[in-house]
């Protein structure tokens, strides 16, 4: 059994984007299905827990 890695870069400062946006291309469509999202007004849609609590997330 060997007692260290070997081949790995060790200056390799992250494995994956910082963020989850960084995985979606500008050209997804999913882009558009998140801002349509965004601008509906759930709580006319009859959606409860729209808004969140005084004391942190909604239920």
């Amino acid at each position: 059994m060997k007692r260290f890695v070997e081949g790995d870069d060790r200056k390799q400062v992250a494995l994956l984007p910082e963020c989850v946006d960084d995985y979606i291309g500008q050209d997804n469509p999913v882009r558009i299905i998140d801002v349509f999202v965004d601008e509906l007004d759930l709580e006319e849609l009859g959606f409860n827990g729209g808004m969140p609590a005084v004391t942190g997330r909604p239920s």
